[in-house]
């Protein structure tokens, strides 16, 4: 199993692409830490995850936007196994296709600070062990949002035109001590957030009109991403750095 004995931190994994990724480090021998928020299902994926694998696999509730939880996450992660191996921040938030002078301030404080201001926090939490072992992996999860906006998402593509660039920023920052840092950029993918994207739009009418922007004509499915982020994350990426992949069925070419 490819990653036996490494201690795996994924953000956002109660759910959607989190979930089904921090499944599949979890059957690769991972210990994953599963952080998402106190009201999130993150026990109940915990339990989920125990009933298949005996490796280990524990819930933290962090809110990503607050320091002192992140933090928390990260020491304590550190203190119950001893390293870490993979930072996966995963946590974001949607945007509703919305005209720039309909943003409320409110929303796009909240947009930013858990989609750029979330992985900030992390991977400061995290430097400091990574730099001591002298190697490790930081990912996030970007968008083609940023690559190939849509009308009506500025500030959704700003937090993730934010997010590659702070990854490719870090890439370079911390080559020297052996860790790599890289983004995935997720195509519209089936989980219930595409419904929030979609917004007050027909449901099926807002994902055909996703459709008909992907040349592969398919929406991705979290395993999608979460087989692009295990790469990333995994020894036969061991010179990709600084990397913003799109998983994308051709919609950013």
């Amino acid at each position: 199993m490819r990653f036996s004995n490494k201690v795996v931190i994924v953000t956002g994994a109660a759910s959607g692409i989190g979930r089904m990724t921090a499944e599949l480090f979890h059957q690769e021998g991972a210990t994953v830490v599963i952080a998402d928020l106190p009201n999130s299902p993150g026990q109940q994926v915990v339990a989920e995850l125990k009933a298949h694998h005996s490796t280990p696999v524990c819930f933290v509730p962090t809110d990503v936007t607050d320091a002192a939880q992140v933090k928390y996450l990260v020491d304590s992660t550190y203190r119950d196994y001893g390293h870490i191996d993979v930072l996966y921040s995963n946590a974001g938030l949607p945007m509703a296709f919305t005209p720039i002078e309909e943003v409320t301030d409110d929303y796009y404080e909240r947009v930013m600070a858990v989609n750029v201001r979330g992985v900030f926090l992390g991977s400061r939490a995290v430097t400091p062990y990574m730099k001591q072992a002298h190697r490790g992996v930081i990912l996030a999860t970007a968008s083609t949002a940023a690559v190939r906006p849509r009308p009506g998402l500025s500030v959704y593509a700003a937090s993730k035109g934010a997010v590659i660039t702070l990854v490719k920023s870090l890439a370079l920052e911390l080559a020297a001590y052996g860790i790599r840092v890289n983004c995935v950029n997720p195509v519209a993918t089936d989980t219930p957030m595409l419904n929030q994207f979609i917004g007050e739009q027909d449901i099926d009418v807002g994902r055909q009109k996703f459709l008909d922007s992907i040349p592969m004509g398919r929406l991705a499915e979290p395993m999608d991403i979460a087989r692009a982020v295990l790469f990333l994350a995994s020894d036969e990426a061991s010179l990709i750095t600084g990397v913003d992949l799109n998983v994308d069925g051709g919609r950013c070419v």
